[in-house]
């Protein structure tokens, strides 16, 4: 006979995490659908278990005092999802992506916890504002003025490199500013890159920038990658 007591949260839990989950999924960030389910279900057992510490099988020593302390459980699981949210972190240039899914794990996390603890109204209210902050304010941050992000690396051949103030002017023309200049020049000195992190009013013209970067001579090659976070 199954114990609903202990079957609602579960299925609770993996209600949330999926909902969350879909929102990530379907803007096509690594730690999607799958994963914040079972997140979310993994600290609801964890928490259910550790509720249920009276419950567990284990032998009393006589004149043994256990006490029950199930917020040893929540801080573990906390600290411990630290690790799964670092893994979806990266670096790239100047640029760090998944910060926002490493965020929705660890929410995702602490509403499994108020599922097994069994504060129903705070895990259903902390999954409502969740998913109002990834989907719905998504809408809004699109309207709203902000700044653009872009990384650029132009890839020059043998001393066709040009100095920072020209590059810095060929972005100032399109409204755009270096923030930060990287400079990688390989061994055998035949190419000098360029790694620059560009910032500039939304909507940023990209295509106007790849079109200015086309006729340049010199340019071996180069890439231009809009961050979205």
């Amino acid at each position: 006979m199954i114990d609903w007591d202990l079957a609602w949260p579960v299925l609770a839990a993996m209600t949330a995490g999926g909902l969350i989950g879909v929102e990530r999924t379907y803007h096509g960030h690594p730690a999607g659908f799958r994963t914040h389910i079972l997140v979310c279900v993994t600290s609801c057992l964890l928490m259910l278990a550790a509720m249920q510490q009276a419950n567990w099988d284990f032998a009393w020593l006589p004149g043994q005092r256990v006490v029950i302390d199930p917020t040893r459980m929540a801080h573990g699981l906390l600290t411990g999802i630290g690790f799964l949210c670092a893994g979806v972190i990266f670096r790239e240039g100047f640029s760090v992506h998944g910060l926002t899914t490493a965020a929705s794990l660890w929410v995702t996390s602490a509403i499994g916890v108020l599922f097994g603890v069994g504060m129903l109204d705070l895990a259903l209210i902390g999954s409502g504002a969740t998913l109002a902050v990834l989907a719905v304010l998504r809408l809004l941050d699109a309207k709203l003025p902000h700044v653009g992000v872009m990384d650029v690396v132009l890839r020059w051949k043998q001393q066709a490199a040009p100095s920072e103030g020209v590059l810095r002017d060929l972005l100032r023309a399109r409204g755009l500013k270096a923030v930060r200049i990287g400079h990688v020049i390989s061994a055998d000195s035949l190419i000098h890159e360029h790694v620059m992190k560009v910032k500039g009013p939304m909507p940023i013209d990209v295509d106007a920038l790849v079109a200015d970067l086309r006729g340049r001579d010199g340019l071996a090659g180069f890439s231009v990658l809009p961050r979205d976070e």
